[in-house]
């Protein structure tokens, strides 16, 4: 590979670099296998082995389109696009999506006519072979390809990388095909043809799939997450951090936002110069815009420490609530304020809501209660 980057003229340690070298490699691959399986496949009359050089035209295409992608994501933001291209990579997945299925749907309209209409075929086991080694081929480029779009975080390369290991049950059927036909004279390509259309689908529909679940928002990254709120938590000021958002512009940036529970008698120069300086680590360390809400929370009240306890147990009784956080009483009007945090189950959150709101009148019946019910972003 470091023959490669030399070539494309890319550094191996940038997420571009490694994009565009992996995606060159497979295009490489996937033209030349395509180009000798279609004239191999109509110089034997065989619509499995077209069919399987097309699909290899399709990842082709698919590598083409991600090397685009990848450029277009790099482009510096603009007073349109303030928070950058990155998300250009989605789009990439999804007419990546379109190509296989496209391609899917014509080998399969192409495979059920071979079966409406026989054909003659001359095949030999010198083809047979050349099948066997281009899926062991594909084997090892698709697992490359997973494994370094993992690795960096890139949906477009990992799309790719498994079409190309999906190749390898498609080649399979067509070199059975084949050797029942070279053994036994019985024509099985177009049925070959057939699955190996359906497996094309099918790899189509899953990226289709992941590319509109990013599009729609999926939660933010958990492990960046786990360790935002450490970092958070670790701060001696912060006395608790909660409803972190992460909202992702492209696999590698992110802005966010989290509540952090303050003492309320520090000051706000107290409360600035230690948020800032932690939201400037934050930046710089995980390349993260995070704007930070303040709780305060007035943790030297007796009856405070007490009502802790009472929450605790509500919750503890509860299924479906997980936490709660943003204790306060207000000191002027004695109103009680708090934020319960429920799994996604929950269904009716009115009702929780009365009876959370029943519960604290038993033993609170002159404080007024505002509650805030919501789960959790990431």
């Amino acid at each position: 590979m470091k023959l490669l980057y030399s070539l494309f003229r890319q550094d191996p340690d940038s997420r571009e670099g490694v994009i565009l070298t992996t995606c060159g490699l497979g295009a490489i691959v996937n033209i030349l296998c395509s180009v000798l399986k279609i004239i191999i496949g109509l110089a034997v009359s065989s619509i499995a082995v077209v069919s399987e050089g097309l699909n290899n035209a399709a990842d082709a295409a698919s590598s083409l389109l991600t090397i685009v992608g990848i450029k277009l994501a790099g482009k510096h933001p603009t007073e349109k696009h303030p928070f950058g291209y990155g998300r250009v990579e989605y789009l990439t997945s999804l007419i990546i999506a379109g190509v296989i299925l496209y391609t899917g749907i014509e080998s399969f309209t192409g495979a059920v006519d071979g079966i409406l209409h026989p054909y003659e075929m001359e095949l030999s086991f010198l083809i047979t072979g050349f099948i066997a080694v281009s899926a062991i081929i594909k084997i090892f480029l698709g697992t490359y390809m997973i494994r370094e779009g993992k690795r960096i975080d890139s949906g477009s390369l990992v799309a790719v990388g498994k079409e190309c290991r999906a190749d390898c049950v498609v080649s399979v059927m067509t070199i059975l095909a084949t050797l029942v036909y070279l053994l036994f004279d019985l024509s099985l390509d177009a049925y070959a043809a057939v699955i190996t259309s359906l497996f094309i689908i099918k790899a189509g529909a899953e990226v289709l799939k992941d590319t509109v679940s990013e599009l729609l928002g999926r939660p933010g990254d958990k492990a960046l997450a786990q360790e935002l709120y450490r970092v958070i938590r670790e701060e001696p000021m912060v006395l608790n951090a909660a409803d972190m958002m992460l909202h992702n512009y492209g696999p590698d940036a992110y802005s966010g936002s989290v509540n952090i529970e303050i003492d309320c008698s520090k000051t706000v120069e107290e409360v600035y110069s230690n948020i800032h300086a932690l939201q400037l680590r934050i930046m710089h360390e995980y390349h993260v815009t995070m704007v930070f809400g303040i709780y305060a929370v007035n943790n030297d009240r007796e009856t405070l420490k007490e009502l802790r306890g009472y929450i605790a147990r509500f919750v503890r009784e509860q299924e479906h609530v997980r936490s709660y956080h943003a204790l306060y009483i207000d000191p002027k009007t004695n109103d009680i304020y708090c934020d319960l945090v429920v799994d996604y189950s929950l269904r009716d959150w009115d009702a929780l809501e009365e009876e959370f709101r029943a519960y604290m009148r038993e033993r609170y019946p002159q404080n007024r209660v505002e509650v805030v019910i919501e789960t959790e972003y990431v």
